[in-house]
């Protein structure tokens, strides 16, 4: 029997704001344990709540960013269920009454690039507190307060993704679309996003989504996907056996690559929801969600397409730039300060991006290299002044140390030799020195010329115009 795979995605957003959601404490990850800590996030008797406007405006800004309705009345909810991370034994979160509604992530059927535009529905997102971190140790474990509190945003996602790999489609997306807005780093390796999995099957040609299964706290790729592989096989394993699967909440465990029952699966009144007695509703004009709009930036598909557009850069080009925000506007500085496009775009997704990951730095770390000094260097490449390889140097030295290329070249005479007779010299020079490899290109031997334009260019100290000393090299043998 074939199946058809339903997942959904709930996925949480650590939101980057400075203060915790409810009080003043501030929010980092190098502290102290449990030093960023006050009555409220550690809910002793008689503390009272206030809610952090700017995680309501990143909200908002999320939900702006995806296409969602934006509520003009939203409330907060106690969700009650005891557990050392939520020291009050409850967590306040919105229920039937959050910030954002509908909305979607565009992905590819299939997850490939070849697939067709398909439109991944988000059902709502809400707003809520995170929970402490709990550490273990050999001998003992304990909470961390630090995180209590933290803005968390869920964005939940409607069963639409078929395949594991549009579920990686969908997130990677996501995650592109919230980092533009500037609301999370979406650091998974700091936790400031992570997804809870549902995942069910059904017969094909039935319409009825089949008993869903929950995977909670999933916070890298590639577990995920490894996860649904899984799971997915599992599930169909048993149906084929004749088998039901039962609504539960697994776990999964990477080193053994399977998935375990954690508990069967709670339901909203098992929470025991009622309204947050001590905080009012969130009441939103539509002058405020019209001047957050104002504030958005462009999307990354919006991007993608102008830079085709506007720059006649391939499709590739233009999603790699647009992967980053930061290398996006980068890219188009540096051709504002008048590089060619294509140049510009080859060499920042070739050499600067390498240069980057040697050095463990992100673009918007990089100090030395600068949009204005990398188009200073295209433009030396492009009148011929210097020569690829001089070129390529340059750049090394200048992401090292910083300098203007303009006059490193002046000052040590890097100006590339264009004239012909000169390279001509140079020339007869290698023809002389090498009369093997000489006689081999005579002898059909073309690789040999090669060998013969790494002669001049060492004669000329690397100076040389490799085009030139090619032609020169061919009229002299020919």
């Amino acid at each position: 029997m074939k199946f058809l795979v339903n997942i959904g995605l709930e996925t949480h957003v650590q939101l980057k704001t400075r203060t915790k959601m409810f009080c003043g404490c501030l929010l980092s990850t190098e502290s102290e344990p449990n030093t960023n800590v006050c009555p409220v996030c550690l809910g002793l008797p008689g503390a009272l709540p206030r809610a952090n406007k700017e995680a309501v405006k990143s909200t908002v800004m999320s939900g702006l960013m995806l296409g969602c309705d934006i509520a003009r009345h939203a409330e907060f909810a106690r969700k009650n269920y005891f557990y050392p991370d939520m020291s009050k034994n409850y967590q306040i979160s919105q229920s039937g009454h959050p910030l954002c509604l509908g909305g979607g992530v565009e992905i590819h059927e299939g997850g490939v690039p070849s697939g067709a535009p398909k439109r991944v529905r988000v059902n709502h997102i809400h707003l809520e507190e995170d929970a402490a971190k709990i550490n273990h140790y050999a001998r003992h474990s304990g909470v961390d307060y630090n995180r209590c509190g933290t803005p968390l945003m869920e964005i939940v996602g409607e069963p639409d993704l078929a395949s594991p790999d549009e579920a990686m489609e969908y997130l990677q997306k996501l995650r592109e679309i919230l980092v533009y807005a500037g609301v999370s780093d979406c650091n998974l390796e700091d936790g400031n996003m992570r997804s809870d999995v549902n995942v069910s099957l059904r017969p094909e040609g039935s319409e009825k989504l089949g008993t869903k299964v929950e995977i909670k706290n999933m916070n890298t790729f590639k577990g995920i996907h490894a996860a649904l592989e899984f799971e997915i096989a599992r599930q169909a394993a048993l149906l084929e056996a004749g088998g039901a699967v039962v609504q539960e909440t697994r776990r999964w465990d990477g080193d053994l690559g399977e998935t375990f029952s954690m508990r069967t699966k709670e339901n909203a009144h098992d929470y025991r929801y009622f309204p947050e007695p001590d905080l009012l509703p969130v009441d939103l004009s539509d002058e405020q969600i019209e001047a957050w709009r104002a504030e958005l930036p462009e999307a990354p598909e919006a991007k993608r397409e102008r830079f085709q557009a506007d720059f006649g850069i391939p499709a590739y080009d233009a999603g790699v730039l647009a992967a980053q925000k930061p290398l996006a506007d980068f890219f188009e500085a540096t051709v504002a300060a008048g590089a060619p496009a294509k140049a510009a775009s080859n060499w920042i997704m070739g050499d600067l991006l390498r240069l980057l990951g040697a050095a463990e730095l992100d673009v918007a770390d990089l100090e030395t290299v600068t949009p204005a000094s990398l188009a200073a260097l295209l433009k030396l490449v492009e009148a011929k002044t210097v020569n690829g390889p001089t070129a390529k140097a340059l750049l090394e030295e200048i992401f090292e140390k910083g300098g203007d290329p303009d006059a490193i070249v002046k000052e040590r005479g890097l100006a590339q030799v264009a004239d012909a007779g000169a390279i001509e010299a140079l020339a007869r020079q290698a023809i002389e020195a090498n009369p093997k490899p000489a006689a081999e290109f005579r002898g059909g031997k073309a690789a040999s010329l090669q060998f013969l334009v790494g002669q001049v260019m060492k004669l000329s100290k690397g100076k040389a115009n490799p085009k030139l000393a090619a032609d020169a090299l061919r009229a002299l043998l020919s």
